[in-house]
């Protein structure tokens, strides 16, 4: 049984990739118990890396990208799914180790799924997928450790992209006042749209810290860039609150001093998504399932085909992505 997957390969000889849409056999699967009908995967800065350099995420090659996808169990071995459950996946380094999302059957072990919360869309899933789940984890992290909406503006960095996209629009839709930070003039009408009261200058967190404390200006922060942005914010966040750091676009060092911590008592919190327990799973897409708002789905989201993918690839890794990519594998 032959389909259609997005094939990236390599030239030893000359040390370059190259991917395309090309057919395989179902034999050419990886080994697990459940057979998935992949209908929606999406575009995530790991997928960029796989399908381009690889950058050290793809061991073997050829291979076939995609860390996220939604659809439906053709066939199953384990007793936690049958034939027709509509299923997620994201995480578990799918796509990275083993084969993923960008081909229109997938197989995989049964304990990386999640059964679809009831009346979510393959199509809505991935419009959130890794992303959506990332964002939706730090906020849940952020208020564990007591974020309120009385303790003032939650600091969201990197807006536009995928989670900073998602976790502008939840945070809104809980009733916190949302200060969006992007280096992009043009998108101030788009972060407008989806909740955020106020915007902030990247430049205005990229600067070199003078001080280890400054004005306590928020009261949590979700941080997506990492780097000089996060090191600078760690010093103007209020007593007691807390940054949950999702992602590193910005670099992986920070220049930080302890000063915040001791004297603000201020918290950062590690969020993995890739690996986080069935229980915490479950709980998550039952959070994004409630509180993002299915209006948004929308104006987040650009659908493309498995060809469209390289190009795509390309440039998440430059950071032209706005919102959300998603992945139709039957286009």
């Amino acid at each position: 049984m032959e389909f259609n997957a997005l094939v990236v390969d390599k030239d030893e000889e000359k040390n370059i990739t190259s991917s395309q849409v090309k057919k395989i056999d179902v034999s050419q699967l990886p080994e697990g118990d459940v057979l998935v009908n992949v209908e929606f995967s999406n575009v995530n800065y790991k997928d960029g890396l796989c399908i381009g350099p690889g950058a050290g995420l793809v061991k073997t090659y050829p291979h076939v990208p995609g860390i996220d996808f939604a659809g439906e169990v053709e066939s199953s071995q384990s007793d936690l799914y049958k034939k027709g459950d509509k299923v997620i996946l994201t995480g578990w380094r799918v796509g990275e180790v083993v084969w993923g999302g960008y081909s229109q059957k997938a197989r995989v072990k049964a304990s990386q799924l999640v059964k679809m919360p009831q009346g979510m869309s393959s199509k809505e899933a991935m419009s959130m997928g890794t992303a959506g789940f990332s964002a939706m984890l730090a906020i849940m992290r952020l208020e564990e450790l007591g974020m309120k909406k009385e303790n003032g503006e939650v600091l969201v960095t990197g807006a536009t992209g995928g989670v900073g996209s998602v976790a502008v629009v939840i945070l809104s839709n809980l009733g916190y006042e949302v200060a969006a930070v992007t280096g992009k003039k043009s998108s101030k009408d788009y972060l407008l749209s989806l909740g955020a009261k106020k915007l902030v200058d990247r430049s205005e967190l990229h600067e070199v810290i003078k001080r280890p404390l400054e004005s306590a200006a928020w009261g949590a922060c979700v941080d997506t860039v990492g780097g000089d942005t996060l090191s600078r914010l760690l010093g103007q966040l209020k007593y007691g609150a807390s940054v949950a750091v999702v992602g590193n676009a910005g670099g992986n060092n920070i220049s930080a001093s302890a000063i915040p911590f001791m004297l603000r008592g201020i918290n950062m919190l590690g969020i993995d998504s890739a690996m986080q327990p069935f229980e915490n799973r479950v709980k998550i897409w039952d959070r994004l399932n409630k509180d993002f708002p299915k209006k948004f789905f929308e104006p987040i989201t650009k659908v493309i085909s498995l060809s469209d993918l390289p190009n795509i690839g390309k440039d998440i890794l430059e950071g032209k992505i706005k919102g959300r990519v998603i992945v139709d594998v039957n286009i």
